[in-house]
């Protein structure tokens, strides 16, 4: 069992390397997120990958829209778009997720928010660690991962 002076160090670690921000968005907290920088590094770690630095950026909907229609040339609008940075075994990249899109969709999946968010969250990993979504195959792949990491999250 590691020394409670190691876990302090390895969570101001992981702080540093998995950070939350929020740009114009109405909620402006996160719970647990020492819980959740861990539960996203021990997915990280069990997926064969190392945590390297991940910024995840909470939106609004207009805000996610405007980076999809630069970037991606997509005009609608998306619960999350990944920016892989990821240089061989090292998991980076910029994660932009719209807590509209996870609010309406937690509603029309008759899920609480914090699971769709959760869920959200661990799909941007998902993606760094090289799964997709977008043939019915790969979508059933995400989800079936998004369900186990999901039931190791301790909260």
């Amino acid at each position: 069992m590691a020394s409670p002076k190691l876990k302090k160090e390895r969570s101001l670690s992981l702080t540093k390397l998995i950070q939350f921000n929020f740009i114009d968005s109405k909620t402006s907290t996160l719970q647990h997120k020492t819980v959740l920088r861990e539960w996203i590094h021990a997915c990280i770690l069990k997926e064969g990958f190392e945590t390297g630095f991940i910024s995840y950026n909470f939106t609004s909907d207009k805000y996610l829209l405007g980076l999809n229609k630069q970037y991606l040339n997509h005009d609608y609008f998306t619960d999350i778009i990944t920016f892989d940075l990821t240089e061989g075994k090292m998991i980076s990249g910029d994660i932009y997720i719209s807590l509209d899109r996870v609010k309406d969709n937690s509603h029309l999946l008759n899920e609480m928010f914090h699971v769709e968010l959760y869920r959200v969250i661990i799909h941007g990993v998902l993606h760094l660690c090289g799964y997709g979504d977008k043939s019915v195959k790969d979508a059933k792949t995400m989800r079936k991962k998004e369900n186990y990491y999901l039931a190791l999250l301790p909260l």
